[in-house]
């Protein structure tokens, strides 16, 4: 235990680091979507109306929203204000990582099994890898510190099945604890209905689990407790994304949102679009990545070579696992850890293949977070299995095998910072990405005395939020002059042509949004 709660201490220490070092100014400039929340959440402070969902800008929904305004009621309007709600749950998805996998790895004494490739990991040991990789991978970093409410999704998940699966050995000797961590789980199941359109694929992963282990309830007799367990999931689930599902029913046009413009089904050629889809898809990891700065170090695959390389390793492992057990006919609970780790997989990847805009689409696979970490961590554990096994039980090897895992996790946090830190951080494409420029006409803005007039030219196009284009909400956020009242304070004026400056005005500051 005690080195459980180091290992996971060390993981969560480099989390945080991770996710809130250098936020006040990395990543650059302010996205406009992300100022779009910031807005919202202004005028939900300002106004004490906080929505469930937030119809401008496509539609999103408003949980987390409503969290950015507790940040921006600390910070003020900053993008690290929003940043900071992003983290903290890019945080907390590290540490669910830790605990879902452990508890997925609990396999008695077999974790030294030669013949089950899934048998000989620790979970201890492949916990630590995969929370590590998540902690200072790229792909998760990148999104944790971009104030998008997708960031939620993989942290709901995460802990709803870390709490799912942690009930289901208890259902038949201490049924009250596995029905109240079941209703807990359901409960933040549920929840993650409110962070990202993606996650309501992942019902299916529920269902895939419950079927898995429905076949064991039947053979023990506990069929009973055990729908019993998946009723209460089921109904807190229910309970917490009440508010947003009757908001659906009133306005139905917004529960599709966005998804039925980027749909691949809507393509000419709808099978070959998703065979493309697919193929791009799952090369994003290995082959070619994102091409958009926002997301990922363009084109580059979105896991760093080493952990990339272990997470196909990992694959190979949860196969030969599942070839293995069906094999030798061994119990459910030998294929349950690869079941829920390729259903989670597979699952994530869903809403991905089927868009048709920008794919390979990283932000569109967050939910794949977890299960492509979880895979990594096993080829990790299983390399230094076969380190123990070459060394010798002498001293010195057990020495060495310890500085090689210490020297290994020092490796993969430099390789994280580099990555992040350095080479995309000091990128010069990666400021235009987050309109750099538009924060500093705004902090511009914002130093000039309240007697100067400042007229904003709006030039740019782009989704229509009130009658202004969406480029505008980066300005309009960190100048506090999305709601038009608050305007004539600060002495701004938006306006779409020259002609609208009063002829013979003299003293003022002319801004341009192009």
């Amino acid at each position: 235990m005690r080195k459980t709660f180091i290992a996971a201490l060390i993981v969560l220490i480099v989390a945080v680091f991770f996710r809130f070092y250098n936020i006040t100014s990395l990543p650059p400039g302010l996205y406009p979507d992300e100022a779009m929340n910031g807005s919202n959440a202004e005028e939900a402070l300002q106004k004490k109306d906080f929505k469930v969902f937030y119809p401008e800008n496509n539609g999103r929904e408003g949980l987390f929203i409503n969290i950015q305004a507790g940040f921006m009621k600390v910070f003020g309007n900053e993008p690290f204000a929003l940043r900071s709600a992003a983290a903290l749950f890019g945080v907390l998805t590290v540490l669910g990582i830790f605990f879902l996998t452990r508890e997925l790895m609990k396999r008695k004494d077999e974790e030294n099994d030669e013949n089950q490739p899934m048998g000989m990991v620790r979970s201890d040991r492949i916990a630590f890898f995969a929370s590590l990789f998540a902690a200072v991978g790229l792909w998760a970093v990148l999104f944790s510190r971009i104030g998008f409410r997708a960031n939620m999704a993989p942290c709901f998940l995460t802990w709803s099945l870390f709490l799912l699966i942690r009930s289901l050995p208890l259902i038949k000797e201490k049924f009250v604890k596995a029905i109240s961590l079941m209703t807990i789980g359901g409960f933040i199941f549920g929840l993650g209905m409110h962070s990202y359109i993606a996650y309501r694929a992942t019902p299916i992963i529920i269902a895939i689990i419950f079927f898995t282990k429905l076949g064991q309830a039947i053979r023990e007799r506990y069929t009973g407790k055990f729908m019993s367990v998946f009723i209460a999931f089921t109904a807190a689930s229910i309970i917490a994304f009440a508010p947003l599902a009757l908001y659906f029913v009133a306005h139905p046009a917004d529960f599709m949102g966005r998804t039925t413009q980027v749909s691949a089904l809507s393509d000419g050629s709808p099978v070959k679009a998703l065979l493309i889809n697919t193929v791009k898809t799952i090369g994003m990891f290995n082959v070619v990545g994102d091409f958009n700065w926002r997301h990922n170090y363009s084109g580059d695959p979105i896991l760093s070579p080493v952990v990339g390389g272990l997470f196909l390793i990992g694959i190979a492992l949860c196969i030969a696992s599942i070839i293995v057990s069906v094999r030798k006919k061994i119990s459910d609970k030998d294929l349950f850890p690869a079941i829920v780790i390729f259903s989670a997989f597979g699952v994530a990847l869903l809403p991905v293949i089927a868009s048709s805009e920008g794919i390979p689409h990283a932000l569109r696979a967050i939910l794949a977070v977890p299960p492509v970490f979880i895979l990594a961590g096993i080829g990790a554990d299983w390399l230094f299995i076969r380190l123990k096994a070459w060394l010798n039980e002498t001293e010195t090897a057990k020495t060495v095998y310890r500085a090689s895992i210490a020297a290994f996790t020092i490796f993969i946090i430099l390789e994280g910072y580099v990555l992040y830190f350095v080479r995309w951080g000091g990128n010069p494409n990666v400021p235009g990405a987050y309109a750099q420029n538009f924060v500093d006409m705004a902090r511009d803005i914002n130093s000039l005395p309240i007697s100067v007039k400042k007229y904003v030219l709006v030039k740019a196009g782009g989704t229509d939020v009130r009658g202004w284009p969406m480029p505008t909400q980066t300005v309009m956020f960190m100048t506090n002059t999305f709601i038009p009242e608050n305007r004539p304070a600060k002495n701004i004026v938006y306006i779409r042509n020259l002609s609208e400056i009063p002829e013979g005005e003299a003293g003022y500051r002319l801004f341009e949004i192009n």
